[in-house]
């Protein structure tokens, strides 16, 4: 089975940061949730704060830096995000929102993604339902129910924290899994897997095989020619 590329973007500003601490922690408990699934995953961490000067440049010449290219390619590429964001003025970061404006339009539709902030104070925990949800959902991001929001106080808190962020990871697991179980049955289908494989539609002998799906008879095709002279009836002569 082959790994799932799970990527950490966080915007803290400062060094260390509780922001990139708690999408580490989230990380963590995600991939300990999906070694349980036993699927391996790769983690792959964004911390905007280096990227600043090349969201900068971007906008205002039209062209991305080879680190900020990298990481929307990234962004492309991954099979699930978790995004952290510090909440400035009831809100997430400018230097957030900005890297986000510059993915392009679909890169995220359909793709599993788990939301966290932090913040000085528990008032700021909305931030999640008021600023955040509603960011993503216009990206068409498939967003986990459940986000974490880690308060300073939090941190001193840490096994009500990391309970909360456990279960987190596991709701986000099981999104992540249930999207991967559908895209591999879409990928059978697209190939002909789950109604049969016509490439195998011959007999040890070489002769025609009836072609039929899992559980069902065989389908037998009668040419047109064939239905012609079954329904035509006896000629009457003039």
């Amino acid at each position: 089975m082959s790994k799932l590329r799970l990527l950490l973007v966080t915007a803290g500003l400062s060094e260390p940061s509780t922001t990139a601490l708690l999408g580490k922690q989230l990380a963590d408990a995600t991939q300990a949730a999906l070694a349980a699934y036993e699927q391996g995953s790769e983690l792959t961490h964004i911390p905007l704060r280096s990227l600043a000067q090349e969201i900068s440049n971007h906008y205002l010449t039209g062209f991305p830096g080879p680190a900020l290219a990298q990481a929307l390619d990234q962004v492309r590429e991954a099979d699930a995000i978790i995004v952290v964001s510090p909440v400035f003025k009831a809100s997430y970061s400018g230097l957030f929102k900005s890297f986000w404006d510059l993915v392009e339009d679909g890169a995220l539709a359909g793709k599993p993604l788990l939301l966290a902030a932090s913040g000085g104070t528990a008032r700021h925990s909305l931030v999640l339902e008021t600023a955040l949800r509603p960011l993503f959902s216009y990206l068409k991001a498939l967003v986990a129910p459940t986000g974490v929001f880690a308060a300073t106080d939090d941190f001193g808190n840490t096994s009500l924290l990391s309970s909360r962020i456990v279960q987190a990871a596991e709701e986000f697991t099981q999104l992540l899994m249930g999207q991967q179980g559908r895209r591999k049955l879409a990928d059978q289908a697209n190939a002909g897997s789950f109604f049969g494989d016509l490439s195998q539609a011959q007999q040890p002998d070489g002769s025609p095989q009836a072609y039929k799906g899992p559980g069902l008879s065989a389908l037998k095709v009668t040419p047109f020619e064939e239905l012609l002279r079954q329904n035509s009836g006896p000629q009457v002569a003039s």
